[in-house]
């Protein structure tokens, strides 16, 4: 999968993509004036579950930084 991407209408980055479910997902810029931060998570819920509703992860670099090493091991291994 190849995340693109694209300038939102007030020039923040996003990219959107669907999750495993088909539910649509993106990750974003955010326009947090005192730190840098990023929205990640679910944007919609998938035809399988219509009730969902919108859940975003707002998360600031420290917080990504501690995310990272998970994510690569889980690149890595296919585990935690």
């Amino acid at each position: 999968m190849e995340l693109k991407l694209k300038p939102t209408e007030r020039g923040f980055m996003r990219a959107d993509f669907e999750d495993l479910y088909g539910s649509k997902c993106s990750i974003q810029e955010s326009s947090l004036a005192d730190d840098y931060a990023i929205w990640l998570g679910v944007h919609e819920g998938s035809p399988e579950y219509r009730n969902t509703n919108s859940h975003r992860m707002h998360l600031n670099r420290e917080q990504v930084e501690a995310l990272l090493p998970l994510l690569q091991r889980f690149v890595d291994t296919g585990g935690l």
